[in-house]
């Protein structure tokens, strides 16, 4: 990819109300733009990162789960069958025609920040014998939060991109065994994002659904708005939130700020009773489904990501989600046809280039720019490296020349 083509550039600035790090970064690389508090644009340097995140959290989800897509808008009474029309602070409605808020007819609609009240009626019409049990679907979507506090860049937005996934069981101990399963699923996605070390399996409240507990996935972060209280001998962690229930005296907690990238919760029989989906066992007798929600972030992850991998200089990509694989800089037009010859000969590994190809800005332009991108890789072709290609990863401070032939990325 030809840079002078790239639809999006790198900016000076970033808006003057963004005092988040991953705003700041992703609008002056040209990942992202800001329609409004909350709600942004991606582009498509902004659009690859967040298809690799996608791809791998689809990746380990259809081991557990099938795919589906569902609707973001529902009708009223699905929320008022299960009482969170009330209850669901950050709904955003569609009021009837003769109020401010029109719609086309005398019709309400709830603009999903969840799913439970669209996918439990669904499975209901094909899944009732015992036979069927258990299942798990997922969809990767947008979702709307009528959000409040919409100020931390993609950590907390009004629209955003969300995974969550759906289990039906049995029996409560099933529903149980699916939950560890979905943990170890949810360790090998955060894992692959490169978030290994800093991620922590915590424990919290039950928030809108039944449980008293639920458990979230909390990246350790700065800034983050939650606070984690984590026992480095039993490996325990739980939500600020829940400290005075868990929270032992005697006990010496490390303390952090950490943002919540993954949830997953228990809902045992709550939806399963509110719309009437029973299962019917080998006796012909009926019992009410479990169930289980298990949400992850997507467009948040992207945010927390930048939040943890940047430097002074910009943001600093893990190779699995960066919009390419290499960075190549050219310093004259007079190397351009050796460019060519080296993104081909890259290219046909399956390795992703964008190529800095402008003549109109200076080398040291370039340079930040590169930086402030933060593809992992970056190579050079100018008049010092004659033959030779210079090398340099972005996490390092060292260059060195290597020829064609031992280009390896």
């Amino acid at each position: 990819m030809r840079y002078s083509q790239l639809f999006g550039k790198t900016s000076k600035t970033a808006p003057k109300d963004e005092v988040a790090i991953n705003a700041q970064l992703l609008i002056r690389g040209g990942f992202i733009d800001k329609e409004m508090s909350g709600v942004y644009s991606f582009l498509p340097l902004g659009l690859k990162v967040l298809a690799k995140i996608e791809n791998i959290i689809r990746e380990e989800m259809n081991k557990i789960g099938q795919e589906v897509f569902l609707p973001s808008l529902a009708p009223k009474d699905l929320w008022e069958k299960t009482g969170r029309i009330n209850t669901v602070d950050v709904l955003f409605k569609a009021a009837p025609a003769n109020t401010h808020s029109q719609v086309k007819n005398d019709a309400e609609y709830i603009l999903n920040s969840t799913h439970e009240e669209i996918i439990t009626p669904i499975a209901q019409k094909f899944n009732i014998s015992y036979r069927d049990l258990p299942f798990a679907v997922y969809q990767i979507q947008t979702k709307f939060r009528n959000e409040p506090r919409s100020k931390s860049g993609l950590l907390r937005c009004r629209e955003f991109r969300m995974k969550d996934l759906y289990s039906f069981d049995k029996s409560e101990e099933d529903l149980k065994k699916y939950y560890r399963i979905a943990k170890e699923a949810y360790g090998e996605v955060f894992a692959r994002l490169g978030l290994k070390d800093l991620t922590y399996f915590v424990a919290a409240s039950g928030g809108d659904f039944t449980s008293d507990f639920s458990h979230e996935f909390q990246v350790k972060c700065e800034a983050g708005e939650d606070t984690v209280y984590y026992d480095p001998e039993t490996k325990e962690a739980f939500n600020k939130e829940i400290a005075d229930k868990l929270a032992q005296k005697d006990k010496t907690y490390e303390i952090f700020k950490a943002c919540e990238v993954g949830n997953i919760f228990p809902l045992y029989t709550k939806f399963s009773k509110a719309f009437g989906y029973e299962y019917i066992d080998e006796k012909g007798e009926k019992h009410p489904i479990y169930m289980g929600s298990y949400g992850i972030g997507p467009s948040r992850v992207m945010g927390v990501l930048v939040e943890v991998f940047h430097d002074e200089k910009g943001m600093v990509w893990p190779k699995q989600v960066a919009p390419f694989d290499v960075h190549l800089i050219t310093l004259g037009e007079q190397h351009h046809k050796r460019a060519e010859e080296i993104i081909k000969q890259l290219e046909s590994k399956g390795i992703d280039v964008l190529w800095d190809d402008r003549e109109d800005v200076s080398a040291g332009q370039k340079f930040a720019d590169c930086d402030l991108i933060g593809i992992p890789v970056r190579l050079v072709l100018s008049d010092k490296t004659l033959d030779k290609i210079e090398f340099k990863k972005r996490e390092s401070h060292e260059t060195k020349l290597i020829s064609p032939e031992e280009l390896d990325i």
